[in-house]
C-alpha cells in the first residue's frame, strides 16, 4: 500500500484544513487508518484513527472536538478535518495503515505516507 498525504498548509490560528490520504497499490481493504502528527523536536504522536468500516474512531485528547477523521473506501481516500486550529497543532501530518495492534502505537502500523506540513500561526 503506497499512502499519499496532502492538504497541508499555512494558517492562522482558528482556521480549518482538511487533509487527504489517497491509498494505492495493494488492496486497501481491512485497513484500519491512522494520523499522526510530529513537531519539530518532539516524538511523533497519535492523533486520530478510524476502523475499515468507519464504524469506530478514536482521538488524542488534545484534538477531540476539533478534529474528525472520516474515510471513504470506494475511493480509497481517508481525511482527518481539523477546525480551530491552535499554534500547538502545527507539526507534519502523517497517514498510516495498519490491521491489527493498538490503533495509537506507531509500531502497529504496516504502511506510512510522506507527511504534509501543517503551520498554525497566531
Amino acid at each position: 500500500v503506497q499512502l499519499q498525504a496532502s492538504g497541508g498548509g499555512l494558517v492562522q490560528a482558528g482556521a480549518s484544513l482538511r487533509l487527504s490520504c489517497a491509498a494505492s497499490g495493494r488492496t486497501f481493504r481491512g485497513y484500519s487508518m491512522g494520523w499522526f502528527r510530529q513537531a519539530p523536536g518532539k516524538e511523533r504522536e497519535f492523533v486520530a484513527a478510524i476502523t475499515w468500516s468507519g464504524s469506530n474512531t478514536y482521538y488524542a485528547d488534545s484534538v477531540k472536538g476539533r478534529f474528525t477523521i472520516s474515510r471513504d473506501n470506494a475511493k480509497n481516500t481517508v481525511y482527518l478535518q481539523m477546525n480551530s486550529l491552535r499554534p500547538e497543532d502545527t507539526a507534519v501530518y502523517y497517514c498510516a495503515a495498519y490491521r491489527s495492534g493498538s490503533y495509537y502505537r506507531t509500531s502497529s502500523y504496516d504502511y506510512w505516507g510522506q507527511g504534509t506540513q501543517v503551520t498554525v500561526s497566531s
